[in-house]
């Protein structure tokens, strides 16, 4: 008698545990899913997909909320990728989320550039640096052709101009051997800049709050700090953005493009980005 309650109780034991187990296992393999998902997409952000970037597009998709067939960057290869891993049908890119183009990155006219810093605020991936009332300049290697900075120019001194690479031109936005690794470092990217500006907004929070106390308890010493953050406000204006990480060549063309725009006057032609 006592081995078969025992036996009883070990079975319920592990019937317990099971039941408990099997909600963690089912979020594992949905984040697993969304994770593989969102591995194939091309990291652009470009929200043509009706997101507000790849993963949540990635996670829609894992939730039976999106079709596979709405990222134009990703492209009819794209589609085939993630019908594979899916088990779905193959089919056309839908047209009402836009048409498979050949891969380009934008391009800023200097000498029309206000310095408004619009387009530095809209890039997903810190693509441009730049200043307030100075000249801003994309970095083509950092750029992923989402064109979301076209939109917020008041000048519009900003257009795509395509991607050629050496030895081999497709029209298909993101193949060849270095897509991957392109895609990995902006999804780094874009994660890196929403955590920073995660980071600023409660900043800016503790600094408002703190503000309002000073204010309560004494008014002139709530001058004084208002002066003080006007100051740093307007330091932080003048000071060059998304310039941290940069490579020596990077910064060797960025300063090519200042002395060029300061010195001859002339608007230079786009370049066209020339990969290897």
């Amino acid at each position: 008698m006592n081995g078969m309650l025992i036996a009883v109780g070990l079975c319920a034991l592990v019937f317990g545990m099971a039941l408990a187990y099997a909600p963690l296992r089912r979020k594992f393999d949905r984040r697993s899913l969304v994770e593989r998902i969102d591995a194939i997409l091309p990291q652009t952000q470009c929200r043509q997909c009706g997101y507000p970037g790849c993963l949540p597009y990635a996670e829609a998709i894992a939730e039976g909320k999106a079709d596979i067939n709405q990222c134009p960057p990703g492209g009819a290869a794209g589609i085939r990728r993630l019908a594979r891993l899916l088990g779905r049908k193959i089919k056309p890119l839908s047209a009402a989320h836009g048409v498979e183009k050949p891969r380009a990155v934008a391009f800023i006219d200097e000498q029309l550039c206000i310095g408004c810093t619009l387009c530095i605020q809209a890039c997903p991936v810190d693509a441009i640096v730049g200043a307030a009332k100075q000249m801003h300049t994309v970095v083509p290697s950092l750029c992923t052709g989402c064109a979301l900075c076209l939109a917020p120019c008041p000048v519009d001194c900003i257009r795509m101009v395509p991607v050629v690479r050496r030895n081999q031109w497709t029209p298909v936005a993101w193949l060849g051997r270095r897509a991957q690794a392109e895609a990995d470092a902006a999804r780094e990217r874009f994660r890196n800049r929403n955590l920073r500006l995660e980071r600023e907004q409660r900043e800016k929070a503790a600094r408002l709050k703190a503000r309002a106390e000073t204010s309560a308890q004494d008014p002139k010493r709530a001058l004084i700090a208002a002066a003080i953050e006007r100051a740093r406000l307007q330091k932080e204006q003048v000071r060059p953005q998304n310039v941290t990480d940069l490579s020596p060549a990077t910064r060797a063309t960025i300063a090519a493009i200042e002395a060029r725009r300061t010195g001859s006057g002339k608007t230079p032609d786009a370049p066209a980005r020339e990969e290897p």
